[in-house]
């Protein structure tokens, strides 16, 4: 069971509460004054007859009357037929500049606000067209491929914002060839519509409009900004703000270029460029541009119609409202008047029981029609609930299942909406097969996005690109499935990518981290050297002081040993014939003082200064090293 308007139902909140209250205030106002003019004693005797309980009946069949008369004019519907409708659209593919000129705010809020406040217009205008999102600023790619999900166009709408793309710059060139790829083979009639400032830093829009409009692309130029301009600001990750500067430090002033728009409109037949001011620009835009178009049509599908069943609820409070009028608030006499009462009584046993059959309709729940009310209200999560309630009472419908994730993937319940589809397999019926891998591709594709585990994220989309194929093997004709799976094996490639890259700067950082290992363990062996050479210097300058020590005793024991051959020379008598006296060589000595030094095992003065000289030569520097991260000097010339 649904209801045509089921806001009327907030007044049963209100209207029986407050009878409720009025009636009780009222018999206590009554029981009140009757006091003051009658005895309390003698009350009872003058009341007698009167039935506390018949008066509440009445009360209550008067209440019941309201709700009754409240839910009637909710208009109440049960039972449906089948109904086809065609749907018959626009592929409008709807390009947004994401750059930081669209901070400025000659147009309030700022450009980029305004922009993406005028895309959700034109989705409330484009109500059978199929939309798409791309984005781009330095580069572009497609945030939303062409679809009817108005709450999924939404969606990627209002997740746009400056750092969306980390290239700066503004690429018309490349948001437009992006756009044709969103249009798949076979549809007769391409729509772009550009919103931007016109300040390309790319060169080649006009070239791209132009090769765009020889593949039957229309494009729509909608201008944002001021020809005047506006100083850009940014606000830094503290909160403060500060203007945009370029390469010499200048404050970069954004303006609108109306005569690039302007050709890049031209180049395309039937497009135009329109300035968005005004509170009327969309709808001038879609009446004068794209509601002109011839509209191709897009599916078939079968719209339930619904029975009014108001009559219902509006019977019961007409025979409410006569038992309220007829039954009496006395107590009738058995005795005097014995036919009456069996009559009485037989008719509120009537009335009772009619009130029970025709209210039985109004307490069922969990139905399907309730379920699909729920469903085109909005309210995903209680028609899932709802759903499921019939899925246990009759779990071996595979339409059920069908509907039932079709509830839980708008309400963003991706991995409960593949399990319902997966359970629609079973389904003899191939047609409803062919939508449930599609359905539950789509499912396993949102359900990997939002995975941040890479591996599960694959898995996900890997099953997604199976679900594709066997779509298109039951309906070969399928270009919907068939642009998913390009789409997501896409997508797939780039995460594998991703993945490849981020193993290969893990190894180029590990091979980094054995470098500098290497190089902390070269700089401890130097250290450790340089401190050998050290202690063996210091060795060796002790061994030289104390050979040469020994050599100073060696010298004064041969000069005193020399002093006393000389006095026994005197004392003995001396030959007739004497040689002169020869001087002393002093290399002799030196060379007296090495024979005993190596006689000793020791080394020479001489010896130890050669080897200290040599040590010296074999000393290297330690070679620098690398402190900080190497400096990116390529960078943007444009970010803005």
């Amino acid at each position: 069971m649904t209801f045509a308007n089921p806001h009327i139902l907030w007044l049963l909140l209100a209207i029986p509460p407050a009878l409720l209250a009025f009636f009780w205030w009222a018999g206590r106002t009554r029981q009140r004054l009757l006091t003051q003019f009658i005895q309390a004693r003698l009350l009872p005797a003058l009341t007698i007859g009167i039935s506390a309980t018949r008066q509440k009946i009445r009360v209550g069949c008067l209440v019941m009357a309201v709700v009754c008369l409240i839910l009637a004019l909710a208009r109440p519907q049960w039972g449906f037929d089948w109904e086809e409708m065609k749907l018959r659209g626009l592929d409008i593919v709807v390009a947004i500049d994401t750059s930081k000129s669209m901070l400025a705010e000659d147009i309030a809020p700022n450009r980029l606000a305004r922009a993406k406040l005028a895309a959700l217009e034109l989705m409330q205008r484009a109500r059978s067209d199929r939309l798409g999102l791309v984005a781009f600023a330095g580069s572009a790619f497609l945030q939303c491929p062409l679809t009817i999900d108005d709450a999924a166009f939404r969606q990627s709408v209002e997740a746009l914002n400056v750092n969306i793309i980390p290239l700066g710059g503004t690429a018309i060139a490349e948001a437009i060839e992006t756009a044709l790829t969103a249009f798949k083979e076979g549809d007769n009639y391409k729509v772009l519509v550009l919103f931007t400032d016109g300040e390309d830093h790319d060169s080649g829009a006009l070239e791209a409009a132009e090769k765009a409009a020889k593949a039957g692309l229309r494009i729509f130029t909608i201008g944002i900004g001021t020809a005047e301009g506006e100083l850009l600001r940014i606000k830094d990750a503290q909160g403060g703000s500060d203007y945009i500067r370029d390469e010499q430090g200048n404050v970069v002033k954004s303006h609108l270029n109306e005569r690039l728009l302007q050709q890049i409109a031209g180049a395309t037949e039937g497009g135009f460029y329109l300035p968005l001011r005004g509170a009327k620009a969309i709808d001038t835009l879609y009446d004068q541009g794209l509601a002109k178009l011839p509209k191709s049509q897009h599916q078939e599908k079968l719209v339930r119609r619904y029975h009014e069943r108001y009559h219902w609820p509006l019977a019961v409070a007409i025979v409410l409202l006569l038992v309220e009028m007829l039954f009496p608030e006395r107590k009738r006499e058995s005795k005097a008047k014995p036919a009456v009462a069996p009559s009485a009584q037989s008719a509120l046993g009537t009335a009772t029981t009619v009130l029970l059959l025709l209210l039985l309709p109004t307490a069922l729940r969990g139905s399907p029609a309730s379920a699909l009310r729920e469903y085109k209200a909005g309210e995903y999560e209680q028609a899932l609930k709802e759903y499921q309630h019939l899925l246990e009472r009759k779990g071996d419908d595979p339409r059920l299942h069908f509907n039932a994730g079709a509830a839980a993937y708008r309400n963003r319940q991706f991995e409960e909406a593949a399990k319902q589809f997966n359970a629609t397999l079973a389904s003899p019926d191939l047609k409803l097969q062919g939508l449930a891998y599609y359905n539950e591709g789509n499912a396993l594709y949102h359900l990997g996005e939002r995975n941040p585990d890479p591996k599960k994220r694959t898995e996900s989309w890997e099953k997604a690109l199976t679900d594709y194929q066997s779509t298109v093997k039951l309906n070969p004709q399928d270009a919907d499935a068939k642009f998913n799976y390009e789409f997501v094996k896409r997508k797939l490639e780039e995460l594998k990518q991703q993945q490849q890259q981020s193993q290969q700067n893990k190894s180029d950082q590990q091979k980094n981290q054995d470098q500098q290992q290497q190089q902390q363990n070269q700089q401890k062996n130097d250290q450790q050297q340089q401190q050998q050479a050290q202690q063996n210097q210091s060795e060796q300058k002790k061994d030289s002081s104390q050979q040469e020590q020994q050599a100073q005793q060696k010298k004064q024991e041969d000069q005193q040993q020399a002093a006393n051959q000389s006095q026994e020379q005197k004392d003995q008598p001396q030959p007739a014939q004497q040689s002169p006296e020869q001087p002393k060589d002093k290399g002799d000595e030196k060379e007296q003082e090495a024979a005993a030094a190596q006689a000793a095992g020791q080394m020479t003065p001489q010896q130890a200064q050669q080897l200290l000289d040599s040590q010296k030569g074999e000393e290297q520097m330690l070679p620098p090293q690398s402190t900080g991260k190497p400096v990116d000097r390529s960078r943007p010339i444009k970010d803005w």
